[in-house]
């Protein structure tokens, strides 16, 4: 990050266009920035199948979908045990294969996060000289009662620092794979 408000000119623009939440009094919105050394289409690949995320995100064992795969579909995902759920019932919200843009929303599950919505955006660059994906994923969420909005925050910010984490060393893995160097 550098620049104005400490982002580039590319994450600024991107998270003009697709990350502007409205929180109400009690609620808290944050966003967080991952540049992955993989192409967009690889990246994307693993970002849009809403009926897979335990592909990438460390914390789901498995994840069943109602219905096809559209706006509207419901998924039921098992959260993996040490955390402060079992289960998260989770709604689509938006899938855009063009402007690679996924939103969902928490309807239900036994979690805190009430109203949660979140928007996760891709974005091609160069990064090393090679082409490289900027992914930027935000969310609104009420701030359960007895935690402030930081600690609400700092705790939805963690897991979706470790998803991004985790979509970054699969992606890239997936990329190594894919790369071959010139013999000179």
């Amino acid at each position: 990050m550098s620049g104005n408000g400490g982002f580039s000119s590319l994450e600024r623009e991107c998270i003009g266009r697709h990350h502007r939440h409205e929180p109400a009094e009690n609620q808290c919105t944050s966003l967080l920035i991952k540049h992955i050394k993989a192409p967009l289409p690889l990246v994307w690949s693993l970002v849009r199948r809403f009926d897979q995320p335990q592909k990438y995100k460390p914390f789901i064992s498995w994840c069943v979908v109602q219905g096809n795969l559209e706006i509207g579909s419901i998924r039921e995902v098992d959260v993996k045990s040490g955390l402060p759920a079992t289960t998260s019932t989770e709604r689509l919200e938006l899938l855009d294969d063009d402007k690679h843009i996924l939103s969902f929303r928490i309807v239900g599950g036994d979690h805190r996060l009430r109203n949660y919505s979140s928007i996760i955006s891709l974005h091609s660059e160069i990064i090393e000289g090679r082409p490289g994906t900027l992914v930027v994923e935000s969310f609104v969420v009420d701030t359960p009662e007895g935690n402030t909005k930081d600690e609400t925050c700092f705790v939805v910010e963690t897991l979706i620092k470790c998803n991004l984490k985790s979509l970054a060393d699969v992606s890239e893995g997936l990329a190594i794979q894919d790369w071959t160097e010139p013999i000179v």
